[in-house]
Order: structure tokens, then C-alpha cells, then sequence
């Protein structure tokens, strides 16, 4: 068993599907801005936030801290602010090739694990149109860098190198590793090991 210190269902969705017994308690860390970090360097900060505020209330079971975010030519994007914000980030994206990438930590027993994973996604050119029907579903909302690849941004998405759920908000192959590194048995509702 361990514990998501996160309100994303795409997470919880990820864990689901992997087999992972966890239960959710959202974190209320307040998040550093970008300023000044790399974008691996700012998602294991805020994910590092995250695990450790649950961790202090709940040391009982492994907590896992994740944080998302894109980035194109320098700049990164996490959740659109508004409508107009998701459009300004989709019109960046159009055509280019950018970088998602996540910040995963567990914090046990006094210590934390940390790791992070970055993709490059490629969009193709989107029209104006094709953007504004999109940002009308709602769906960039919530969504770092305002798409949801595993909903109606698949169509815009011409291929990806690297891990696809790690777009999605958790890299699996990454936190897998990060797991047994840690001693935390994912799969067979262990918490872990003592070592």
C-alpha cells in the first residue's frame, strides 16, 4: 500500500491500471514557481513538497509526490490559467516539438527517493479553429501544458519519444525503478521492506 499525495485521476488511473494498491490523500503544498529551476529540477522540488507535507500527517505507508510539467525553447508551462492561456500554449505548441516532463518522490521511513523523466511530444500544425473547439470541450482546464493526451489531443499528436504515461502524469518505468530502489513493493500490497 502506499499513499498518492495528488488530486489527479490521470495518477490514480496510471496506479489502477499497474495493479498498485494505494489510497489518495491530496497534498496542499504550496508549489515553488519556475523561476530560476530546470524543468526536472522544479517538478522533483514540488513533487518532493508534496510527499512530504502527506508524509508528515501519514508515516505509516510509503507517499508518493509527482509534478508535471511542459516546456518549449526554454519556457515552461504548467496548468493554463485561463482560456486564453490554454490558447497561447496550444498556438506555441502547434507544429513544434516539446518536452513533458515529471517529477517523481517517495518519502518513507525519514527518507525520500526522487527521480524524473522527460518526453518530447510532437504536435502537428493545429489551425485556429481546430484550437478553439478544443479549448470548448473544457478539457485543457486542469492539464498541464492545456492538452490531455490520452483524451481529444491524441489527434493532434504526430508521435512521441519516450514514455507516454509519462505525459499522462506518471512515468511507470521511472517509478517502478524508483520503487525498488526505495524498497516499496508496488504490486503485492506490501509496504515495503525494512531495508
Amino acid at each position: 500500500m502506499i499513499i498518492l499525495a495528488s488530486a489527479s485521476p490521470r495518477r490514480r488511473e496510471l496506479l489502477t491500471q499497474i495493479g498498485c494498491k494505494f489510497k489518495v490523500i491530496t497534498s496542499h503544498a504550496d508549489e515553488l514557481s519556475a523561476e530560476g529551476l530546470s524543468p526536472g529540477e522544479l517538478v522533483v522540488k514540488n513533487a518532493h513538497l508534496k510527499a512530504a507535507a502527506v508524509a508528515a500527517e501519514h508515516g505509516e505507508y510509503p507517499v508518493l509526490g509527482a509534478d508535471t510539467v511542459v516546456s518549449l525553447d526554454g519556457h515552461i508551462y504548467g496548468k493554463p490559467q485561463d482560456e486564453e492561456h490554454a490558447r497561447d500554449m496550444l498556438t506555441r505548441f502547434s507544429g513544434r516539438t516539446h518536452q513533458v516532463t515529471t517529477g517523481v518522490v517517495f518519502a518513507w521511513k525519514n527518507n525520500f527517493w526522487q527521480a524524473w523523466e522527460t518526453t518530447e511530444v510532437v504536435f502537428s500544425p493545429l489551425s485556429a479553429d481546430q484550437i478553439d473547439e478544443y479549448i470548448a470541450t473544457g478539457e485543457p482546464v486542469d492539464k498541464a501544458g492545456a492538452y490531455a493526451i490520452q483524451g481529444r489531443a491524441a489527434v493532434f499528436i504526430d508521435g512521441i519519444r519516450g514514455s507516454y504515461s509519462n505525459v499522462v502524469g506518471l512515468p511507470l518505468h521511472c517509478l517502478d525503478g524508483l520503487a525498488r530502489k526505495a524498497g516499496i513493493d508496488l504490486y503485492d500490497n506490501g509496504e515495503g521492506s525494512s531495508s
